[in-house]
């Protein structure tokens, strides 16, 4: 006996039903909506619910097509609990929040249990001190920026003044620096996150900012006044000595004349020599030892010719 198969049959689409279908994006064939339909459709129908808490039921009348969610948000007042401590049990299962009441089966007069979840009130109480915290100190730094305000508009008075030549007590600048410190001081105690963390690191950097501007007034306010230095410009004629140039100035210019020789050291006369054919050295010249000696005079003459200078400097 042969077994043959069977190929499920595809769906088809009737020729004159091509505008009651359309294609979703995942790929999915469904029937198409008509616009006009959200005016013209029913309302899904209200149902009563009895939810149990502790020993005393609860009925609230609900959409069949609601969430537990919004369920959970309709118990808060009769109950008491937060909406986000909830946990409702339908059918011995915990049913999560975002889950329809049709989808699991709730119909009118259904019962259900809410519970008080520890775990879910524990952390909706971390996050409700953690908030606190963060407005307190967002407020925290609020209050110290209005304070650096006020003694930043000192710091541009102290500036000014100094600016234009004039004295500042130091201890005034000195109770500023000391105001500005306290100011950071208190920056470094708040403990924040996020924005409130960029905040008080924007603040932090305000204040050093005018401390340092501080510091450098009070360099400039502890200089001295220098009295303005008179400078005496020749005008190429005077003779005065100026502090760098201790000889005055001549009305000549050296650079107009040949150098000036420098005339040797005055030597004794020679004495006369002893015979014709020696001459004598003087000890004037001993560094020229090396040089070979000059030839004797000739026998003709024994005279020495002296050389001239030119001892005319002008």
């Amino acid at each position: 006996m042969m077994h043959m198969r069977t190929k499920a049959p595809e769906p088809t689409i009737a020729a004159g039903d091509d505008n009651e279908w359309e294609v979703r994006p995942g790929g999915m064939l469904v029937q198409k909506r008509d616009p006009n339909e959200e005016q013209t459709r029913i309302p899904p129908p209200t149902i009563r619910v009895r939810v149990k808490y502790g020993s005393i039921y609860h009925e609230i009348r609900i959409s069949s097509q609601a969430t537990f969610g919004e369920l959970k948000k309709m118990l808060t007042g009769p109950t008491g609990l937060h909406h986000e401590d909830q946990k409702i049990m339908y059918k011995d299962k915990e049913r999560s929040s975002k889950t329809f009441l049709d989808v699991v089966g709730v119909k009118d007069r259904s019962k259900m249990v809410v519970l008080e979840d520890p775990i879910s009130q524990e952390k909706r109480y971390i996050e409700m001190r953690k908030n606190a915290k963060m407005e307190k100190a967002a407020k925290s730094i609020s209050e110290i920026s209005l304070e650096v305000d006020r003694l930043a508009g000192q710091v541009s008075a102290l500036e000014s003044v100094i600016s234009k030549g004039g004295k500042v007590a130091e201890k005034t600048m000195l109770n500023l620096i000391e105001l500005l410190m306290n100011q950071l001081l208190k920056l470094d105690g708040i403990m924040a996150e996020g924005d409130v963390k960029l905040q008080r690191k924007m603040q932090v950097k305000r204040v050093q900012k005018y401390v340092e501007a501080l510091d450098v007034l009070k360099i400039k306010n502890s200089m001295p006044e220098q009295p303005p230095v008179e400078q005496k410009h020749s005008n190429g004629h005077g003779s005065a000595a100026s502090p760098g140039h201790p000889f005055p100035k001549s009305k000549r210019s050296v650079g107009h004349f040949p150098p000036i020789p420098v005339a040797p050291k005055q030597q004794p006369p020679p004495q006369p020599p002893r015979n014709s054919g020696e001459v004598v050295v003087t000890t004037q010249w001993e560094t020229f030892d090396s040089m070979p000696t000059a030839a004797p005079p000739s026998s003709s003459s024994n005279t020495i010719h002296h050389p001239k200078f030119s001892w005319d400097l002008l």
